[in-house]
């Protein structure tokens, strides 16, 4: 069958309302509709679908089907690329024909990739890079297409256009489909629909419908397409207006065709740049023979452009270098999809992020609680449908908020509802769920009774973890947390059996949750408040033998000839766990603005540097200024000596690596949050400085100075993370990403400063 670009912007509007379908949780419509025709838009939908499903879900029956699905999609795509490359027709002067097939083709190759890094092992990494090969020339080849001359031109779907632009030309070294050019382009977005002048977008001619690759092509509301904002966009030919060069035609047509252009190619683009700057190090340095390099400021520039921000996908990643405006894209995107998509799981569980990021996580309680309520209505009606994986991303998400904010009884609750919806590891989420219980049996609130009763729910939990590996074992391989979790319930048996405990009831020896120890590597004790942290602080401290190490927030534990912690894991486990909170309380300042009777919403900042260059402010004004600075000004006074206390215990949970026998990952960690603490001081630093000179705020020289100590001093102390890590260790993949992720945020902010790398 000959090309026609009539034929594939029909295929593609059909497409796009199998998309409509997905945003909306409408599973079962969608699946019809990519059903329905087997063009290769409409098997890229589905294999879309399956993808979604089995990376939200985390299900291999779902990651095994959706690998067979996009297999299918980028055969189907081939395929059809090579049908038009023969033909003359084309739907615009400015493209080869057949280009919208070449773009969905590369897309569903960085998507394959995905689903083989899914597993978090080595070789689903090097499986990743594999399929990553195939689409490099056609990124690189793409790039130059569609973005002659960079991105820096294309505004971004938020509040305010994309504006910060790095102080240093990129290396013309690294190749156009990983660092292309950074001049403006004349590829133009009309940056005049979103202006610092006006909020308000303009309304285009033509409003095509969302998907996965056309996302940026309509905000719910009717804003800015990609291609125009209005009809001039179908003007005679320029010469160098690409966009503008059109053939005669359906203008809608053309226009959804010139959408999957743009954001398909942007879309893929910067996905497969981010998909390299998360791969743990080793898998990159296997990706560097290949002769990958990567930006992952580009990427999330790129993905910006098609809308597309995938930013706290896990809870422990952070890839923002400049937390104020990725908050802003974040949410200028979340709002507008909502609108249209309101009981759409995914968007409700990026408005809940965007609340946890700016630290106000009981609103985002409120917001998963009600979009779960909701979904349970859908369930409930005549002509039922929904989305089972993201509903269980929703329960995920909302567990650990529970956890990160001590409401122990709802989070173990959440992690076993866990086990009825997926069949990810079930031994983990009784391991966490655990380790809840454990937490609500040392509480100072309990009675005797309950103590017991918490302790008895712990243990049933812990017993029925070997069964719950072992079936999944038999199914598929062990996942890393597994591989932990059996060493943990090893080593709390032989500590009971150790201190002539009865064996049967090990649970009462674990005095430290397994809940906290995992969170450490979700990362749940970066988002605390104060006032978690200081009960954290005094649950750790309190409990034999002393700390050694003073705070004002340290409690003394009671005499006893018999301590808690009696092994170097725990006692390193602990000063690790003492050093992280100290640091949430020592950082407290940066939140705090200059005058407590602003209007203002107050400032977060969950990267692990400030790279903005000005203030930041938060999106979401759910808490008046005046009163988190009521809440945050206590602590204020106390947080030098917080982050004095935190420097001493990460250095002494160090200290214990030669000795520890199991948890030979606290060395590592340890280093990593050391980085991010030399990083943290500095940047309370510059903030005290700027308030106290509002005359000239900006960066005095020894400022900079301190900063460049800092920076090359986190260095090092990455370095020495990584050489604590090998494969032996335990998850040590998850640290070596997030390692990956400081190491890009350092060379962002050097590079804003002026520095030479």
């Amino acid at each position: 069958m000959s090309y026609s670009p009539h034929a594939a912007a029909t295929q593609l509007a059909s497409a796009l309302r199998g998309f409509d379908h997905l945003f909306a949780n409408e599973i079962s419509s969608a699946k019809k509709v990519f059903a329905s025709e087997t063009d290769p838009f409409h098997l890229v939908g589905a294999g879309c679908l399956c993808f979604l499903e089995a990376s939200l879900g985390l299900e291999t029956s779902k990651m095994s089907e959706a690998t067979r699905l996009l297999a299918l999609a980028e055969a189907g795509s081939r395929a059809a690329l090579k049908t038009a490359a023969k033909s003359k027709s084309r739907a615009s002067a400015a493209f080869p024909p057949g280009l919208e097939y070449e773009i969905a083709n590369a897309d569903t190759v960085v998507l394959l990739g995905i689903t083989h890094a899914l597993s978090e092992s080595y070789m689903g990494y090097l499986q990743c890079i594999y399929a990553m090969n195939s689409a490099h020339g056609k990124f690189s080849k793409l790039y130059k297409t569609v973005f002659p001359n960079g991105l820096d031109s294309h505004t971004t779907p938020s509040i305010t256009p994309f504006s910060w632009t790095p102080s240093v030309t990129p290396s013309p070294a690294v190749s156009p489909a990983i660092t292309p050019k950074t001049s403006s382009s004349n590829l133009s977005l009309e940056t005049s629909a979103f202006t610092s002048n006006s909020n308000k977008p303009a309304h285009p001619a033509v409003k095509p419908s969302l998907s996965f690759f056309n996302i940026a092509g309509r905000w719910g509301s009717g804003s800015s397409s990609l291609a125009s904002s209005s009809t001039s966009s179908l003007s005679p030919p320029t010469p160098n207006g690409a966009l503008s060069v059109v053939e005669a035609g359906n203008p809608e047509e053309i226009q959804n065709l010139k959408n999957l252009i743009i954001a398909g190619t942007a879309f893929g683009f910067g996905l497969f740049n981010l998909v390299f700057s998360l791969l743990p190090k080793k898998a990159q340095s296997v990706a560097g023979l290949f002769g990958f390099a990567h930006s992952r400021r580009l990427a999330l520039q790129a993905l910006a452009v098609s809308a597309e921000y995938a930013a706290e996908g896990t809870k422990d990643l952070r890839p923002s270098a400049d937390e104020a405006r990725i908050i802003r894209e974040y949410e200028g995107v979340v709002r507008g999809i909502e609108a249209r998509y309101p009981k759409g799981a995914l968007w409700i569980l990026n408005r809940a992020k965007i609340l946890r990021m700016t630290y106000d996580s009981e609103s985002a309680i409120r917001v998963l609680k009600g979009g779960l309520e909701e979904t349970r209505k859908d369930a409930e009606g005549e002509h039922s449908e929904g989305f089972k994986q993201a509903d269980t991303l929703l329960v995920f998400e909302l567990a650990w908020i529970y956890l990160s904010q001590r409401h122990y009884v709802e989070s173990a609750e959440a992690f076993i509802k866990l086990t009825e919806l997926n069949s990810w590891s079930h031994g983990t989420y009784y391991f966490i769920a655990a380790g809840c219980h454990i937490s609500l049996a040392h509480s100072d609130e309990v009675s005797p009774d309950e103590k017991e009763k918490y302790l008895n729910q712990a243990q049933r939990l812990l017993d029925a973890i070997p069964n719950l590996l072992d079936k999944r074992k038999m199914g598929g391989k062990e996942l890393p947390t597994e591989v932990l979790i059996k060493k943990r319930l090893a080593f709390y048996k032989e500590k009971q059996k150790r201190r002539g405990g009865d064996e049967a009831k090990f649970a009462e020896c674990i005095r430290i949750s397994p809940a906290d120890e995992l969170g450490i590597f979700w990362n749940t004790h970066n988002r605390i408040s104060p006032s978690i942290a200081e009960a954290h602080i005094k649950d750790w401290s309190v409990l034999s033998p002393p700390v050694g190490i003073d705070s004002p927030y340290m409690a003394r534990p009671p005499p006893t000839t018999t301590p808690d912690l009696d092994t170097p894991d725990e006692l390193a486990l602990r000063l690790l766990l003492l050093g992280i909170a100290h640091r949430s309380i020592g950082c407290v300042g940066i939140r705090i603005k200059n005058s407590p009777a602003s209007t203002e919403p107050a400032s977060s900042s969950s990267s692990y540097i400030d790279t903005s260059g000005a203030a930041p402010e938060s999106i979401v004004e759910s808490t008046s200024s005046l009163s988190l600075f009521e809440e945050l000004t206590p602590y204020a006074d106390n947080a030098s000596a917080c982050l004095r206390a935190s420097r001493e215990l990460l250095f002494a949970a160090h200290a214990f690596q030669s000795s520890i026998k199991v948890s030979t990952w606290i060395g590592g960690l340890a280093m990593f949050e050391l980085a991010v603490l030399d990083l943290k001081e500095v940047e309370v630093e510059e903030n005290n400085e700027k308030n106290g000179n509002s005359i000239n705020p900006g960066l005095s020289a020894d400022m900079k100075n301190r900063w460049k100590k800092a920076l090359e001093s986190a260095r090092i102390k990455l370095d020495a993370a990584m050489a604590l890590a090998p494969n032996s260790v335990d998850l040590s993949s998850r640290l070596d990403s997030r390692v990956v992720m400081l190491r890009d945020e350092i060379g962002m902010k050097a590079e804003m400063l002026g520095f030479t790398a």
